[in-house]
């Protein structure tokens, strides 16, 4: 209906009634079978005719026109119509709509787990830096170094909500360390009190600390400040160990926000921090008074705004175990992953690569230990060796397969909807033929006045890129049907698709598209290009061609 009522001043959605009935007169006399003589024309023309008065009848009754923007063609039709009663208001359609759409999101709440996961795999790699040739020039196979796994870690968690307010949520995790391990398994409920805050109690049990009871509160306190508290009691063998920790929190601008916080029990610490978050940078600064860490930190991250979200980063942290600097870089590698690489280089720490690969909601680490010196070559290769891997593999892999699943998709799509574009496309040229008379008398009474005559109009892909010259340009000539929409030496065009004007389809699905208008005005050459949805206007000064000469 969009596409049958479309002209220079209609937009379904907003048109007043006044200008349906303007479209519709002017579309019933363009597309009235007793204009055209010709047999076949004749049949082409009672087809569009019987579209445009359908779409008025529809877009002319409120009651109608309300299920229409709602539910679109299908809510229209009889057998289907099973939500509301057709006699209601508009109003109350749209308030009908509205219930039965929170009720579709509770239920797809309820259904959603939100699982999350972390895979840790912890790699000793100082055999590359740190070993003696001697020891093993005797041992058979003594020229490889020696690199082990020695640490790794897995958790998974997953959500079940309850109710609208409650939530269940589930965690277990694996550890081994050098052959030695355990594993723990934890289930919190979470309630939502009221707007300003939650409760939560945590159940826990394992291999490693024995039993887990916990509680954590969240609360509001103004707009601007909030404050989390956490108590638990953890049995072992030990005894019972209680521990309490408390965050206070608090804006201190629309991009910062400081932190205090309190731990009391086998780690006991104070912390504060200031974290400033904008769109193109993240800053924090942190200092920690404890037992036993007790140190200063601060990192910077600069943020590109690309469309591979790039970003840079960097930390320096001191205290009494030392001093640790860390730089390193993240960048989105399709559409649902993330792969960053972050060097670390302390005293005592020595040379470490943590490289980390965020997939949907999983989460994968592999922290490789280097040397545990400082060795120069160990800080050049963990710095060079996964840039040069990086770029190697985004040529060879990661580029081919996005660009592949770009034409996979496109080509899906282009298959889904390939009958119904050559029913527009068939529609269009109907169209046009219908339009042949119509413009006729719109050229004459323009060229009579040194009006607006459209010499040559195109819509479609258009490749004026010399990097895509191996590319195809995909467009159709529009010419006719922009003619037939020029009144009063005119065109205005609202920001809507135009594919679903009169004459026009859609030639190349699923790629940008574009209007390019070569016209006349007043004996003076203009020309445009005008992007899909950008509105256009014609005539205007600023396209004359001479206007840069």
């Amino acid at each position: 209906y969009t596409s049958a009522l479309h002209n220079e001043t209609v937009d379904q959605v907003t048109a007043t009634q006044d200008e349906l009935k303007a479209a519709y007169r002017r579309l019933c006399m363009l597309y009235h079978p007793d204009k055209h003589r010709d047999p076949e024309l004749k049949t082409q023309a009672e087809q569009l005719f019987n579209l445009v008065h359908e779409a008025y009848e529809v877009l002319s009754d409120p009651q109608a026109r309300a299920i229409y923007d709602i539910y679109g063609k299908r809510g229209l039709d009889v057998e289907g119509w099973e939500v509301v009663e057709r006699k209601r208001t508009p109003a109350e359609i749209r308030e009908e709509y509205e219930r039965l759409q929170k009720e579709r999101e509770e239920r797809r709440l309820q259904q959603r787990t939100n699982p999350k996961g972390t895979i840790s795999v912890g790699i000793d790699a100082t055999d590359l830096f740190d070993r003696y040739e001697e020891d093993y020039e005797d041992v058979v196979g003594g020229g490889v170094p020696h690199v082990e796994i020695n640490k790794m870690h897995i958790s998974q968690s997953i959500e079940a909500p309850l109710t609208s307010k409650d939530t269940a949520v589930l965690s277990g995790s694996l550890t081994t360390h050098n052959g030695n391990g355990g594993g723990t398994i934890n289930l919190a409920l979470r309630r939502v009190t009221s707007a300003k805050g939650w409760g939560e109690i945590e159940l826990g049990a394992g291999d490693t600390h024995g039993p887990l009871f916990g509680m954590k509160i969240f609360r509001n306190l103004t707009p601007r400040c909030f404050v989390t508290a956490q108590c638990g009691l953890q049995f072992s063998s030990r005894g019972v160990r209680p521990g309490v920790t408390t965050v206070l929190a608090r804006h201190l601008d629309k991009n910062t926000m400081g932190y205090l916080q309190w731990r009391w029990g086998i780690q006991s610490s104070m912390n504060t921090s200031v974290v400033r978050d904008t769109k193109s940078t993240h800053f924090t600064f942190a200092m920690q008074l404890g037992i036993p860490h007790t140190f200063v930190m601060m990192s910077y991250q600069y943020k590109f705004q690309d469309d591979d979200q790039t970003k840079i980063k960097g930390s320096v942290k001191s205290g009494f175990f030392g001093t640790v600097v860390e730089y390193g870089a993240e960048r989105k590698i399709s559409r649902h992953s993330v792969l960053g690489a972050t060097v670390s280089v302390g005293v005592p720490q020595g040379v470490s690569l943590k490289i980390k690969l965020n997939r949907a909601s999983q989460t994968y680490f592999f922290p490789i230990h280097l040397t545990d010196q400082l060795l120069p070559s160990a800080v050049f290769y963990a710095t060079v060796g996964p840039l040069v891997f990086y770029l190697a593999i985004q040529q060879l892999v990661i580029r081919p397969y996005v660009r592949a699943q770009k034409e996979e998709d496109l080509e899906k799509q282009r298959e889904s909807s390939a009958s119904n574009i050559a029913k527009k496309k068939q529609e269009a040229e109907a169209a046009v033929l219908l339009m042949q008379e119509s413009v006729r008398r719109i050229i004459e009474a323009e060229e009579s006045r040194m009006g607006l005559i459209i010499l040559n109009a195109w819509y479609g892909k258009f490749v004026t890129d010399n990097s895509r010259k191996h590319e195809r340009a995909k467009v159709i000539d529009v010419t006719v049907p922009l003619q037939c929409l020029v009144k009063d030496s005119k065109l205005i065009l609202t920001e809507a698709i135009k594919s679903g004007l009169p004459g026009f389809y859609d030639p190349c699905v699923g790629e940008e598209k574009s209007l390019k208008v070569l016209y006349q005005f007043r004996g003076v050459m203009h020309q445009v290009l005008s992007g899909d949805t950008e509105p256009l206007r014609i005539p205007k000064q600023s396209h004359r061609i001479d206007a840069d000469t």
